[in-house]
């Protein structure tokens, strides 16, 4: 496919996503259709496809339309490219530039930044100076990051391997088994590194979460919200630790099993009603449903989907399953509440929820990781009476 024609093509699944389709659902559904497109170019399309729902308010301002059209002109115009090489009218290319598909200047900082208008004041109230910032790297793709398992190597033998399979790598300052793909990212699934269990992919504040967790020999720990299990299978790398994950709609962790026989770990899963006869537990994790915002880089869509209602009701979750799982905790146990939010209201207003309501509990630990540092936004608090 030339340029141009992948630039239609992102225009036709964009259009499908502003008409309510998923994401990944819209991108599976043309490629089905187009069998004649290469590797290369489905890779390039989704490129242009996240960037553009990621982008989705300062694009249109620049491409003058909240289509797909609108939206990949004004995705060549923020690269600095011009839009007549690739809007031409030539076979398979989109159709010229009309005199009315101009770019405008930005009508408010929510719009420039890409942000929900609603939300912008919530955000800058949150994150203070970093605010700005923190929307800049929202807009951008989000690195790739993967979490050596110490149950099948050390980091340097996971390092060699990885390379074998082609695969650079850095370390990732926020965890001590945390790497940084800096090539052959797309390679990483097929790698024998990823098959022999030595990795895994799991951005590099999410291993941090665990890792400040201070698990030790003999703990009984609890993933509450386990959802496809990424931190219960970091946790089951900690030797001696006996882990139990749990989620509220349980199919979520069906690929669990397979994930841990992979690392070699062992995670016991618990239905919903299960949870209570095996507990209490010395650690219960609760990385709660949230409006993801310290993820929208890799879920973007999600940045357009919350409402004020939304955020309201995912609060009150919040307070819930906190109040949920707190007699599950040992007298001398931690409770550790963690979101992927950037926000306050789902992060240490929750927090103080608790302890007002809560008589006995102390906050012994809290930290926001911050997008601008290089990984996901991620929230935790330890709680402990």
């Amino acid at each position: 496919m030339t340029p141009a024609a992948r630039v239609q093509a992102a225009i036709e699944i964009l259009d499908e996503i502003l008409s309510g389709a998923p994401v990944e659902k819209a991108l599976t559904g043309w490629a089905r259709r187009s069998r004649f497109a290469g590797s290369k170019d489905r890779a390039a399309i989704r490129d242009h496809v996240f960037d553009a729902v990621r982008c989705m308010r300062s694009y249109a301002a620049r491409g003058g339309a909240v289509t797909g059209r609108g939206l990949m002109l004004g995705a060549l115009r923020a690269a600095g490219e011009e839009p007549d090489d690739f809007f031409s009218g030539d076979r398979h290319a989109p159709a010229p530039v009309r005199d009315n598909e101009v770019s405008r200047a930005f009508a408010t900082e929510a719009e420039e930044h890409d942000i929900p208008e609603w939300l912008w004041p919530i955000f800058e109230r949150s994150l203070g100076d970093l605010a700005r910032p923190t929307a800049v790297a929202l807009q951008r793709r989000a690195p790739v990051h993967l979490r050596v398992n110490l149950a099948r190597a050390d980091v340097e033998t996971a390092v060699a391997s990885l390379r074998s399979d082609g695969i650079e790598v850095v370390p990732h300052p926020a965890c001590a088994t945390a790497l940084e793909v800096v090539s052959g990212a797309r390679r990483v699934s097929n790698g024998q590194a990823y098959a022999r269990g030595l990795v895994e992919l799991q951005d590099a504040a999410s291993q941090a979460v665990v890792a400040e967790l201070g698990l030790k020999p003999g703990m009984r720990v609890l993933d509450f919200c386990a959802g496809g299990g990424g931190k219960a299978l970091a946790m089951a790398a900690h030797a001696g630790v006996q882990v139990f994950a749990h989620d509220a709609n349980p199919a979520r962790m069906r690929d669990l099993p397979v994930r841990a026989g992979r690392a070699g770990t062992s995670v016991t899963l618990l239905a919903p009603h299960e949870v209570a006869r095996h507990g209490p537990f010395d650690l219960v994790l609760v990385d709660a449903p949230c409006s993801g915002s310290g993820s929208w880089r890799r879920a973007p869509a999600g940045k357009w989907a919350l409402t004020p209602d939304r955020l309201t009701e995912l609060s009150g979750i919040q307070d819930s399953i906190l109040d949920q799982v707190a007699p599950l905790v040992t007298d001398q146990g931690v409770l550790a509440y963690a979101t992927c939010s950037l926000l306050d209201v789902e992060n240490d207003r929750r927090v103080e929820r608790f302890l007002g309501d809560h008589a006995g509990w102390t906050c012994r630990f809290r930290q926001l990781w911050q997008v601008v540092h290089g990984t996901d936004g991620f929230f935790a608090a330890h709680l402990t009476r």
